[in-house]
């Protein structure tokens, strides 16, 4: 499960360095790139929460199952595109296939694994989600740099064909078969819900995928705003069905869970530094710097590493650290990021102190993320298993999302504002990007106190 949860992750972030390569074979636009990267993202967030139902209703193996299936068949076709059309297609078809499969991950541990045996599946999912991202520029890098019997960036797509076959024929073997008795207590699917809740995450992504590189159009802002319409009439119409006894999309109990709020907000904090940091750290390093496909990539290895490492071992560390974890995570996350800044200040590499920082980076978040996500997730009941793991996968998501398009544009307009560009000048729009995180990783720090005191 966790080999199918660290593949589909990496597709989300893979194709970033792959890009220049994609624009010039391909003779893309500018904004037929921006959908390449942006489609799998933009059908995963808006249909994560339905894959959950999905297979609480169909069942959960059954569905990711199908899920895998779909993806692994989609990557092949995406690694045979012959045009961007073709390719932003079937980009949306992998997105789709991710936000199927997924959910089921949660799920199926939720449902099978009790006590400290739970806690150690979920330390170990944590660490898998928030390590892609990462593992996903480096792996990307490698593969297009590698240019397979002159391929170019189609392994970044057709390397997850065999592993998705591998992992179908043993996902058929070991995964639990479903419980017939709970798919018939099952609830429906409430389309009506979902036909909203879709709108609005549709509305809402989309700008923020796209407006930077349309400079922000009146369309995008009308977007915006009515995806928070849609929300407005989704949460209406979700109370009202929970209030007639229906099946609601998210069971309203699953968001009075104590912690949920919380862990809702942190994790899309986390997740918006993350992705931001990520994001314009490659624009600075490979149109600043001037670094090659490979060497961005392996630049965010040490972030990657030890996230890991952290993810899995934070568990083990004296209980009487365990309290504060989240909000030291958090702090050293803005010491962290803001060092990055500082180091790299001038237009210069940062040398060994840039991976000193890299390390604090990658050691934070992961301070930050996995504790907040195992602690949310290890006392909801397995019959919100689906519900809760469909929420907080969306919420990592539109994290990232805002993470790209709230830092990304920072960065662009304010390398834009200096004028000619050049390693400088990148390097100075990087030291206000990474201050901007700092600061976001400080309100998640604080909003832990806060309720604390409460």
């Amino acid at each position: 499960m966790l080999a199918a949860q660290f593949m589909a992750l990496l597709d989300v972030f893979i194709v970033n360095v792959a890009v220049p390569t994609i624009g010039s074979e391909l003779h893309a636009s500018g904004a037929g790139l921006q959908m390449v990267v942006a489609g799998y993202s933009i059908s995963y967030a808006v249909l994560l929460i339905t894959g959950a139902r999905l297979g609480d209703r169909l069942g959960h193996r059954r569905v990711h199952l199908v899920g895998l299936a779909g993806f692994t068949a989609a990557s092949l076709a995406c690694g045979l595109a012959q045009g961007t059309g073709e390719l932003i297609a079937f980009r949306l078809v992998q997105g789709a296939g991710s936000a199927v499969m997924i959910p089921q991950v949660l799920s199926l541990i939720q449902r099978n694994f009790t006590g400290e045996a739970r806690a150690r599946a979920l330390g170990a999912y944590a660490a898998v989600l928030a390590t892609g991202a990462a593992a996903g520029q480096v792996l990307g890098g490698v593969l297009v740099s590698a240019d397979l019997f002159g391929t170019g960036w189609r392994p970044v797509f057709l390397v997850n064909v065999p592993v998705g076959l591998v992992l179908l024929a043993v996902g058929r073997r070991v995964l639990p078969r479903d419980d017939a008795r709970a798919l018939e207590r099952s609830r429906g699917l409430d389309v009506p819900g979902l036909v909203l809740l879709a709108a609005a995450v549709s509305l809402f992504t989309v700008p923020l995928v796209l407006g930077q590189e349309e400079d922000w159009p009146l369309w995008s802002w009308f977007s915006l705003g009515s995806a928070a319409v849609f929300f407005a009439l989704f949460c209406r119409y979700e109370s009202r069905l929970a209030r007639r006894g229906g099946a609601p999309l998210i069971a309203p109990r699953v968001l009075r869970h104590p912690g949920i709020g919380l862990a809702v907000f942190r994790l899309l904090a986390v997740m918006a530094v993350n992705a931001g940091f990520l994001f314009s750290l490659t624009l600075h390093i490979q149109g600043g710097l001037g670094y090659s496909a490979l060497r961005a990539g392996l630049t965010f290895a040490p972030t990657a590493v030890i996230f890991g490492l952290v993810g899995l071992t934070w568990r083990n560390w004296p209980a009487s650290w365990q309290r504060a974890l989240i909000p030291a995570g958090f702090v050293l996350t803005a010491g962290s990021v803001a060092g990055v800044g500082a180091v790299l200040h001038g237009g210069g590499d940062g040398g060994a102190w840039l991976y000193v920082a890299f390390a604090g980076v990658g050691a934070g978040l992961a301070l930050g993320f996995s504790p907040t996500l195992t602690r949310a997730l290890a006392t909801v009941r397995p019959e919100d298993a689906a519900d809760a793991s469909g929420l907080l996968a969306t919420v990592t998501q539109l994290g990232q999302l805002i993470g790209v398009a709230a830092f990304g544009t920072l960065f662009l307009n304010r390398l834009e504002s200096l004028g000619a560009p050049g390693a400088y000048t990148s390097a100075d729009a990087l030291l206000t990007c990474m201050y901007a995180l700092a600061a976001t990783a400080l309100v998640g720090a604080v909003s832990g106190l806060v309720r604390r005191r409460r």
